[in-house]
């Protein structure tokens, strides 16, 4: 290096050094409380040292100043999308968009604004998340996250009051104003509550008490839902097949790896639109805490991510953060409900939406001593209120404000077991696994959720017939609610009423590799099952995923040979590997010219194609058209000739059933689907599995979740804008971290969708690009590496 070189570089790290040590802010203002005012951010400021991509690297004295330099860099990416989903926590899209538009869903599963209104103003006229807020730790959230909340939200004010939004999704709307603290919670909340009342909000907001029944039939029960139907609409309502999120993870302990220390490769695959996206930073208080990762938008906290020490990523659970109690009614009165014989009365909640050029529209909700009455799960499991029965819905994570407590630990943990302790001490996950490395060469597994008490046995015992039906099959338990002995109880050592205690989770240590995908906690390890656990954590024995199948086999792989590197973690994201492909391509080629006599086109192209989803990858998208066809039509058991085996779960089932009913005709379609299309059936993936910004194509690798692919990508399908021009979900924010023995973790990143939805920011894309490419950022968590980024850019925020 020239010494004119290293002199500049010098100078540089200099001054920003001086900077930073220059403006590093005083104490905070005390917590004078929320009270639905705007939190002061006098005496409020941090230090952002912007790098390449646009990371901010956030630099404050204390848990107030960090978080009012983490909510104005939040802003200046994501503001349209953050006001969007401070309007949805506070009832306010029916008064600005009208009543029968849609969310985006990130924060319930509302098919209304009207609906999602009732829900969330009902939430705030009752005062639950106040009333969380002010219960003490461990239980309530701690201090430290209370002034994160309170700095987050002075900074996002401060950000709208010194800057011009040039986002066109909100530039100059009126619906784009300050918030507060306790918005900033209630936002937390609706993520608590996005596996319970949250998947449940249009039946809570439209559940109504039946019509007086006619004399003499007070006590006539009306349609009951069928058990069977039931249960397989439970099922697919909980089947991680059908999620809009879900996530890969595995961990490897210094007994694969070259140097002895652990590795982590963490994969979410979360929306790439609205409010569930993630978003990078660095969050360092100097002496208390100095973490790298990823933030969903509108949290304090970095949910996924590194320090020096320790890495972790989550994968969506199997574990139901839900029940039902079937209430048996009082004759004659559909809003009193029986228990032990005694007549108890529901609690009416009469909630009033403002509308957008229209009358307020007010509806009565109706809660029990479980929960909100609810109408259905979703439209596919009504659960009609009768004048005989209805049901109450029972969420635990209702009372659960502790999640970024749980992130914010695992933020300050110097290895697993310190993660193992956060998690024992918060108790904050709601829907999600654990799966940690640490610098000592530790692998960690731990299906730490925030679960009702649904024991097997309590289940025997308390269900209804509806029960003893969907618990089986879906873990969704549905208890006698008119039996004080059928109460979900307590275990001595959870931090609140009616969930399960540290103790009762499943947890594999130190094992070569720790992996989820999706499915059950008993394949964590394929030689290492974990059994013993509820079924409401899920299923034991039963058939995995082909991406659970396919990742299981191919980090066993890399573990058994062992001497692994982060790039190892980076080939394994970009492998791109179809197991669908090589379990059932060759087939479909070979039975190819007796289902599409004449046309051999089709079965050359499948039987070349090298069963991957790479963007030059040949023949891809005419299999991928196929198997989404033939596993819609075709039942699972007539998928395969060679049956699921729980001696070998991860090569069973196999060998591609050609015989059945609807193979011929889903190869059939494919073809003629991607023909009337104008699509060349051996045309390369990314030539229509794309998505557009600012007006260029960008090619996206990946495949769907039934092809197994680890690079999961959730396309949607516009032939007539030629193939995929979209991804709905799919690969976010991945993580691939080691250490070397430095002070310095070893760290790769990628965000698929970029820091900001603003199509006018540098950062709008260039990430997406990188994913393209199958690149990756090189993580900058040590000053020395930050201080010498060609991006660098310093900006001192102030209140």
């Amino acid at each position: 290096m020239h010494l004119r070189t290293r002199l500049k570089q010098w100078a540089l790290t200099a001054s920003a050094l001086a900077v930073v040590s220059a403006a590093l802010p005083g104490a905070a203002v005390a917590d004078t409380g929320d009270r639905g005012h705007h939190p002061s951010d006098r005496g409020l400021s941090a230090v952002i040292r912007y790098t390449e991509y646009g990371i901010p690297h956030i630099v404050a004295r204390d848990y107030a100043n960090l978080g009012f330099g983490t909510g104005w860099a939040q802003a200046a990416d994501q503001v349209c999308t953050l006001a969007d989903g401070f309007l949805t926590v506070n009832g306010e899209r029916s008064r600005y968009f009208g009543t029968d538009a849609a969310p985006d869903g990130s924060l319930s599963s509302a098919a209304t604004n009207l609906s999602s209104d009732l829900y969330f103003r009902g939430v705030r006229d009752a005062g639950t998340v106040e009333a969380l807020l002010a219960t003490p730790a461990p239980a309530g959230p701690s201090r430290d996250l209370k002034e994160l909340m309170r700095g987050w939200a002075a900074g996002y004010n401060a950000w709208l009051r010194k800057n011009r939004v040039s986002d066109p999704a909100c530039a100059g709307a009126d619906w784009v104003r300050p918030v507060t603290a306790l918005d900033v919670a209630r936002r937390g909340f609706a993520v608590s509550v996005l596996g319970g009342q949250g998947r449940a909000v249009d039946g809570i907001t439209a559940a109504a008490p039946p019509a007086a029944p006619a004399a003499g039939r007070a006590g006539a029960s009306g349609p009951v839902p069928d058990p069977e139907r039931a249960a397989e609409a439970a099922r697919e309502l909980f089947a991680a097949e059908n999620a809009t999120m879900g996530s890969n993870a595995v961990a490897f302990s210094g007994s694969a790896t070259a140097n002895g220390r652990g590795l982590l490769l963490g994969n979410p695959h979360y929306p790439w639109q609205g409010g569930r996206r993630f978003w990078q930073s660095q969050q360092t208080i100097p002496g208390e805490l100095n973490v790298s990762g990823a933030s969903l938008l509108g949290t304090t906290v970095v949910n996924i991510g590194f320090n020096d020490k320790v890495a972790w990523s989550h994968t969506v659970a199997t574990g139901v953060p839900l029940n039902l109690h079937q209430l048996t009614l009082v004759p004659g009165d559909p809003t009193a409900y029986l228990v032990d014989g005694r007549p108890e009365r529901m609690t009416p909640r009469r909630v009033t939406v403002p509308v957008r050029g229209a009358a307020p529209v007010t509806r009565t909700q109706w809660w029990t001593r479980y929960g909100p009455v609810v109408g259905g799960l979703g439209a596919q499991l009504p659960l009609p209120w009768t004048a005989g029965t209805a049901y109450a819905l029972n969420d635990p994570n209702a009372s659960n404000l502790r999640g970024s407590d749980t992130a914010l630990g695992f933020g300050r943990a110097r290895s697993t077991a310190d993660v193992a302790e956060t998690l024992r001490r918060t108790q904050g996950l709601p829907w999600v696994n654990t799966i940690a490395a640490d610098s000592a060469g530790h692998s960690f597994f731990s299906q730490s959720q925030v679960l009702p008490r649904i024991t097997d046995e309590l289940a025997a015992r308390c269900s209804t017939p509806l029960g003893r039906a969907t618990y089986p099959a879906s873990g969704v338990a549905v208890l006698d609610g008119s039996r004080s002995d059928c109460a979900l109880g307590s275990d001595p050592d959870a931090v609140q009423p009616g969930v399960f205690g540290p103790a009762r989770m499943p947890v594999l240590r130190d094992t070569p590799y720790v992996a989820n995908s999706n499915d059950s906690a008993w394949l964590t390890h394929a030689e290492r099952p974990l059994a013993g656990y509820e079924r409401i954590f899920g299923t034991i024995g039963t058939p995995r995923s082909l991406r659970t199948r396919g990742g299981i086999e191919d980090v066993a792989a890399m573990a058994a040979r062992g001497d692994l590197t982060v790039s190892d973690l980076q080939r394994q994201q970009f492998a791109n590997r179809a197991p669908a492909g090589d379990l059932a391509a060759a087939d479909a080629a070979r039975a190819c010219a007796t289902a599409l006599p004449g046309d051999p086109e089709a079965c050359r192209v499948i039987g070349a194609w090298d069963r991957t989803v790479n963007t030059d990858s040949r023949g891809a998208l005419l299999f991928d058209r196929f198997w989404r066809k033939f596993t819609a039509t075709v039942p699972a058991a007539r998928q395969w000739k060679v049956p699921f085996s729980p001696a070998d779960p991860v090569r069973t089932p196999n060998t591609l059933d050609t015989d059945a009913p609807g193979f011929a005709k889903a190869l059939a379609d494919a073809v003629a689907e991607l023909r009337a299309a104008g699509i060349a059936l051996d045309a390369p993936l990314g030539a229509h599995q794309f998505v557009v910004r600012n007006g260029t194509r960008i090619p996206v690798s990946g495949g769907t979740e039934s092809l197994g692919v680890w690079n999961k990508t959730e396309p949607v399908w516009n032939p007539s804008g030629g193939g995929y021009t979209e991804v709905a979900h799919g690969t976010s924010h991945v993580q691939a971290v080691g250490w070397d023995g430095g002070r310095c973790p070893v760290a790769r990143t990628l965000l698929s969708y970029a820091q900001s939805s603003d199509p006018t920011s540098p950062h709008y894309s260039d990430q997406t690009r990188l994913y393209a490419g199958g690149r990756w950022a090189t993580s900058r968590f040590c000053e020395k590496d930050i201080l010498r980024s060609p991006a660098l850019r310093v900006v001192v925020v102030r209140g």
